[in-house]
This record gives structure tokens, sequence and C-alpha cells, in this order.
């Protein structure tokens, strides 16, 4: 049997000090909590208010910064120069740095590249937009339309407008003269069209995938019609002179130009059917494009 000393403690007693420890112990991570929420809303709040203060306004002028003094120093010219747009700098246009091409240098080679939606087409049509203002005529390639709309104005929007303001220019909608070409007579246009003779023998053997010697030996027949004074405007022409060459009667002329094989000769004729067939008549004949019809000048100079 056992009996209860005085240096004993009630097991009562030693339940209600743990629970009271233990609602301490919740009061104070209770109280820490709303310290670390409290310090959170007042972190938060300070960093909105920073965003606000930053962030740009319309009346707000990008900072100058190295890149863009060194864009628009390299972009500076003092003769006519075509502006293609200005810097853009983390998402934002800096309408201080404009980027210009003086027109002397359009003589040469340039690549416009950019994923789908970047504004390729765009940026060409600006160019010709800007050289037909300055009376240089183009010739473009608009092989799924894009740029017929050089006929008419555009028409101006909000969004269209705030873009160009961004960038430091002053946009008014405007129309260019445009007189459209068809190739292989589809669509609507003027048929683009050469003769047979100015085309040559070299380019019309690589079309008809002939070989070094059937390609001497065509150019033999265009050096003969030369001589004779027959222009080749179109595919029968020539291929009348190949037969004509090949006949009894042409025998004579054949020989004094050094001679063409039946064979040859017949090569060259199926080949020219071919041709035929795949719808070139329509491009061979006259009228032939002249590159001076690009140098016309509108009634206005």
């Amino acid at each position: 049997m056992s009996s209860q000393t005085g240096d004993q403690i009630d097991p009562a007693r030693l339940a209600q000090l743990r629970a009271a420890a233990a609602r301490a112990a919740a009061g104070a991570a209770k109280a820490r909590a709303e310290a670390a929420e409290a310090e959170a809303l007042a972190a938060a709040a300070a960093l909105a208010a920073a965003q606000v203060s930053a962030a740009p306004t319309a009346t707000t002028v990008p900072a100058s910064s190295a890149l863009a003094d060194q864009v628009a120093a390299g972009y500076t010219f003092t003769g006519p120069a075509l502006a293609l747009g200005a810097l853009l700098q983390d998402g934002s246009p800096d309408p201080a740095a404009q980027v210009r091409i003086p027109l002397g240098m359009l003589n040469r080679h340039a690549l416009v590249a950019g994923a789908t939606g970047t504004g390729k087409t765009r940026t060409l049509q600006l160019m010709a937009e800007s050289l037909s203002a300055a009376g240089v005529p183009v010739l473009v390639a608009d092989i799924k339309g894009d740029l017929t709309g050089l006929t008419v104005p555009g028409s101006p929007n909000d969004k269209l407008l705030a873009r160009t303001r961004a960038i430091g220019q002053d946009w008014t909608p405007s129309s260019f003269p445009v007189e459209l070409f068809t190739l292989g007579g589809m669509g609507t246009g003027v048929p683009i069209r050469t003769t047979v003779s100015e085309f040559g023998p070299l380019l019309l053997s690589k079309v008809l995938g002939l070989n070094q010697t059937q390609e001497s030996s065509l150019g033999l027949v265009f050096r003969w019609a030369d001589t004779q004074g027959l222009a080749l405007l179109d595919l029968a022409d020539l291929r009348a002179t190949v037969q004509f060459l090949t006949s009894d009667e042409g025998k004579a002329e054949l020989k004094a130009i050094g001679g063409l094989s039946t064979v040859t000769a017949g090569v060259i004729l199926r080949e020219l059917v071919m041709l035929e067939s795949q719808g070139a008549t329509a491009f061979f004949g006259e009228p032939a494009f002249a590159v001076t019809d690009l140098l016309r000048t509108a009634p206005d100079g």
C-alpha cells in the first residue's frame, strides 16, 4: 500500500497547468500570425504604390538610354530618308530614337525577317508607300494580294493613331498610284509577257530541260533567225523555225550555220509542245514587258 508524500503534485493540478501552457502557446502563435499578415499587407501596399508611380502615362517621355542615343546618332541623316519606325525598348517605343534609311542606299539588297505576325508585310508596304511618295517606282511581287490596299486610303482608328503617336509620327490616310500586273494570264491586271527572242536561248534551254548539246543547237536556231531578221515572238514562231531548218527546203540554211540533227530537233519540238500544253503561250508574245515602263511619271511628276 502506497502513501502520498508532501512533494507529490496532484494529477488534476498538473492537467490544469498543461492546459494553461497550451492556451498561452496558441495565443502567442496567433499574435505572431497576425503580425506577419499585417507586415505582408504593408509590403503589398508599398509595392503597388511603387508600380503605380513608375507606370508611364500619356505625357510621360521615356528616359533616354545609351542605346537610344546610339541609335538616334546612327540613323540621323541630312538628305531624304525613309522612316521605318522607332527603337523598341522593354516593349515601349522611344520616339527620340528614329530609325531611317537614306533613299540613296535603297539600291542595295535588304532582308526583312521575323516570325508570323511580326509585321514583315507591313514593313514592305511602308517602304513601298514611302518610295512612291518620294517619286521612286516600286515593283512588288504580291503573291497573296496583301499590298493591293495601297490603291485606297487607310481607315484611321484610335489604336492606330495611338501607335503612330507613340513612335513620334503623324499619320494621315492616303492612297498611292498602283498598276496591277498579272503573270501567265491569271487574275486581273496587265499581263506580263515577253517574246521568245528577248527571253533568249539560254533561259529557254533551262526551262525546256535541254542538255548542253541541245542548248547549243537551240542557240544556232536563234542565231539564224536573228541573221534573217526574223522575230521569234511566241513559241509557235520558234517551232515553225525549227521545223523549217530540218525540212528539205531548209537543209541548205541549216548546213550554213553548222547543222542540227534530226534527233536534237525532235527533242526541242517535243519540249516546246509540252511547254505550250502547260500554259506558256500566255507568257510569250507581244507586247513585251519593258523595264522603262516602270520609269513613267504621273501627271503630277
